[in-house]
Formats: structure tokens, sequence, C-alpha cells
């Protein structure tokens, strides 16, 4: 299929600005360049699920408000392949197949995994369809022959297992499936954007994110008691803008346009750094900025979701159709793959009429 973007989330609830800036922004220009021959993004329910057998609403629920946050953010069903993990059964069987070519040490030596299962509190009773997550993953990326992945370096590990079962696959059988390569967020401080309360990653689990259907007085709220410099205790302090979440913030998301609309004292960011760092700029005068500049990027985001939601059942045919068609490119791959490992008994007339002369005799 030439050059292919395939990307998702899992549907656990809203998507935030970690996702946003991590990966949902880069999407959406992606689409719109226009260089690239398929792009797919779906929903990870059967991932989901694998943290959450137990609350399959969770999971039913938060599919529309997936959608409605890929929709809203400008992500474009004509452009792309919008679809639900868990409605291709595919990537089921290749997730099985994939499990032969990997030992249990190589997933646990995955350092992703690793934080997952202590977040969860799992080290004890590690639920066994979470722990090979990795695979179905590498399932997901491979079944559509994925070039390219666009994630927070966060996924790193994630895609080297990805390759490294590609690599046995094809060595294994025969060269069907492709490598990919993640594709990361060109602002270095995107990839990991923080939680509002400092903590290293926003997390839905945690508390500490910004949702993009957040609307302005939730926004303000949220950033007014976001974690700065515990130091800074007087406007005429010194500051610092390391670890301090507002400037980490400014720099995902702020223009020097936004300064010049927002705060002309200074012509961009590196000003405002300086002159916090020297002393004489207080914390509530950078939480204003803060969040001028984010309800300015979320205001076209909230526009186009309102419309969204006046029409929900078109947002699952959308969903649908677009399953349909990622379970057709799918259902071609795993021909393919079929055909490699030998299994495609049914489709083989050679070996039916190999096997009938053989018992001919």
């Amino acid at each position: 299929m030439g050059k292919v973007i395939l990307t998702g989330d899992r549907p656990t609830g809203k998507l935030h600005l970690g996702h946003y800036v991590g990966s949902l922004r880069r999407r959406v220009e992606l689409q719109n360049k226009g260089d690239f021959d398929r792009m797919f993004v779906f929903m990870a329910d059967v991932q989901a699920l694998t943290d959450n057998a137990d609350n399959p609403d969770k999971i039913r629920d938060n599919i529309i408000e997936v959608a409605l946050d890929y929709l809203s953010a400008g992500l474009d069903p004509t452009k792309c392949t919008l679809f639900v993990q868990s409605r291709i059964p595919e990537l089921a069987e290749l997730t099985v197949y994939l499990m032969n070519l990997i030992t249990v040490s190589r997933v646990q030596r995955n350092p992703t995994v690793k934080t997952e299962i202590k977040m969860r509190n799992f080290e004890a009773n590690i639920p066994l369809g979470f722990f090979c997550y990795p695979v179905s993953q590498a399932a997901d990326i491979a079944l559509f022959k994925a070039t390219t992945v666009p994630a927070g370096e966060d996924q790193e590990p994630m895609i080297e297992v990805c390759r490294e079962l590609v690599r046995r696959f094809n060595q294994v059988y025969s060269p069907v499936l492709v490598e990919p390569n993640i594709m990361l967020p060109e602002n270095a401080t995107a990839r990991r954007l923080p939680g509002t309360d400092g903590k290293e990653k926003m997390s839905k689990s945690l508390g500490n994110c910004i949702y993009l259907s957040d609307d302005k007085d939730t926004v303000w709220q949220k950033v007014k008691g976001m974690y700065t410099d515990p130091t800074h205790l007087n406007v005429s302090d010194p500051g610092h803008v390391e670890g301090n979440a507002v400037f980490t913030y400014l720099d995902a998301f702020s223009t020097d346009q936004d300064f010049a609309d927002f705060w002309p004292e200074f012509q961009n960011l590196d000003e405002l750094k300086a002159a916090y760092t020297h002393g004489g700029v207080g914390d509530m005068k950078c939480k204003k900025m803060l969040n001028k500049v984010i309800n300015r990027m979320l205001d076209p985001i909230r526009e186009r979701r309102a419309e969204y939601e006046k029409d929900i059942p078109e947002i699952y045919n959308i969903l649908k159709k677009g399953s349909d068609a990622a379970r057709e490119v799918g259902a071609n791959t795993m021909d393919e793959v079929r055909k490699a490992m030998r299994i495609d008994y049914f489709e083989d007339a050679e070996l039916i009429k190999s096997q009938a002369e053989k018992y001919a005799k």
C-alpha cells in the first residue's frame, strides 16, 4: 500500500492535551498534507479491556467520546480511515501467531510494560491479556503494513517490539509484513507533556489532565491550580522554568503571535523565560497567559464538537464504514500471512492435488 500511517488511542476516557500534542495534532497535519498513501486511526477497545475487563461499559461509553475528539480535532473520515479495533477479528488472529515469535522475558524487559504494570498495581496479579498487549499492538501495526506510527516517546519500546516481531516473521516464513518507524512530535517538549500537578505524565487515572472538551471555565480552574516553582514565593524572587508545568505548557502550545496578541511586553517565550528567571514576573500572570493560549487553541475544536454532537448516529455510521474498510485491508494481509505460514489449506490447490495423488496410489 506504499506509505501508511497507523495510530490510535485507548477509549478509556476523553482525550486530553497530552494526546493532542503527543500525536493527535500531528495526525491532522499529516492527513492534510497528503504525503501518505493511506492513514488508519483507530480506537483500541480490545487493548483497553485488558485492564478494564470487569467494566466494559467504561469502554462502550467512551468510544463516542474519542470519536468526537478525533473529529473535532480535525480528523476527516474522507481522508483517513477511522475504525474500532474489536471490529477487526483478523487482529486477534495475527496476535496469536505473533505470540509464538516472542518470549515472556522479552516482554518483561519492555520498560513501557514495566511502568504500566507498576502504575496499575499489577505486580502480583498481571492479567495475561494486559501482559501480552505489546504483541497485540504489534499486530495492529503489522496487519495494516504501517510504515509510520506517530506517537510519543514513551511508545518507542513498543514500536521496537513490533519491528522485532516483523523481522522474525519475515525470516521464519516469508517477507510479508513491514517494519514500522515511529514519528515523534516535532516539538521535543510535547513528547511527554506533564500533568497539571507537575507529575511526569498527564494521565486520566491521575486526574491531572486538561481535556480537549473542557469548557473555558474548567480550563481556567485547572490552569489556575497548576504546579509552578515552589521556591518562587514573591513576584520579585528569581524563578525556575525547569520542571515548571506552566512553562512546559507554554513551550508546547504558545506562539510568537500569542505574545503579540496577549502579552506584547514580551516578543516571545524566550523573553518571558528570561524575565521570570531574573525575577519580577508573577506566576498568576503566566497562568493567565497560558489560559488564553490554550483556549485560543481549543475554541475551534469546541465549535466542531458542538456540530458533530448534533448527529450522534452519523458518528457511529462513520466508525462502521471505517471498520468495514479496515477489515477488508486486514483480511487481505491475513491471506498473505496464512500463505506464508503454510496454513492456507483450502486455498492451496497444489496441496490438495498432491495429497489426492499421494493417497490414490
